[in-house]
C-alpha cells in the first residue's frame, strides 16, 4: 500500500510540476476597490509545486517527480523555462532545476517528522527546499563562470537566477503551507 502512495504522489507531483511551471505566480492585494488588485511575481508555481510534493507526498514521491521531471525535459521535450534537449545541461539555470532532488528530498524527510503539522514549520521545510534549489543553482554559476562558460558577468547571473526570484520564491512557501496542511490533515498525515 505505501508504493502504491508514493507512486501516486510521485505522479500528481510531476504534473503539479509540470503544470506550474506554465502559470506565472501572482499575489491578490486586497484593496477596498472591487476588483482586487493582483501583484504578478518573477516566478512560476514549478518550484512550489515541488515543494507541495515533498510537504504533502514525502521525500520518496518528490524525488521521483523531480527525477522524472528532469528526464522530460532532457529528452527534449520543451518543459523547461528555455525550451529541453540534453544541451540544457550547459544552460545556467540547470543547477537550479538539478537542486530539484535534494531539495525535494530535504522538503519532504523535514515534512514527515513527528510535530511538523502546522504552518510555521512546514514554511521552514519550503524555505529549506527553496534555499538547498539556490545553493545548486549558485554553485552551477560559479563553476560555469569559473570556466568562462557563458557571456554574461557572474553578478549578472546571480541577480537574473538566484536575487531576482527569491523574494517571491520564498512567498510562494507560504502558500504552499496554506495549502498543505489542510491536506496532509486530510490525509492523516502527522
Amino acid at each position: 500500500m505505501r508504493a502504491l502512495a508514493t507512486w501516486s504522489g510521485a505522479i500528481a507531483g510531476l504534473l503539479l510540476i509540470l503544470v506550474g511551471s506554465l502559470v506565472p505566480a501572482a499575489v491578490l492585494l486586497p484593496t477596498a476597490e472591487f476588483p482586487t488588485r493582483v501583484l504578478s511575481l518573477p516566478s512560476t508555481w514549478q518550484v512550489p509545486a515541488l515543494l507541495f510534493c515533498g510537504l504533502v507526498c514525502g521525500p520518496r514521491a518528490g524525488v521521483m517527480a523531480a527525477v522524472a521531471y528532469i528526464t522530460i525535459g532532457l529528452v527534449d521535450l520543451p518543459v523547461f523555462h528555455d525550451g529541453g534537449g540534453f544541451g540544457y545541461v550547459l544552460t545556467p539555470a540547470f543547477g537550479y532545476l538539478a537542486g530539484f532532488v535534494p531539495a525535494a528530498w530535504l522538503t519532504g524527510r523535514l515534512a514527515h517528522q513527528s510535530g511538523m503539522n502546522d504552518l510555521a514549520r512546514l514554511t521552514l521545510a519550503g524555505v529549506a527546499g527553496v534555499i538547498t534549489i539556490q545553493l545548486c543553482g549558485i554553485l552551477n554559476l560559479l563553476l560555469g563562470a569559473s570556466l568562462n562558460r557563458w557571456s554574461d558577468s557572474l553578478p549578472e547571473l546571480l541577480f537574473s537566477y538566484s536575487l531576482g526570484p527569491l523574494p517571491a520564491q520564498l512567498a510562494l512557501c507560504v502558500a504552499i503551507a496554506l495549502l498543505a496542511l489542510p491536506i496532509r490533515r486530510l490525509l492523516w498525515i502527522e
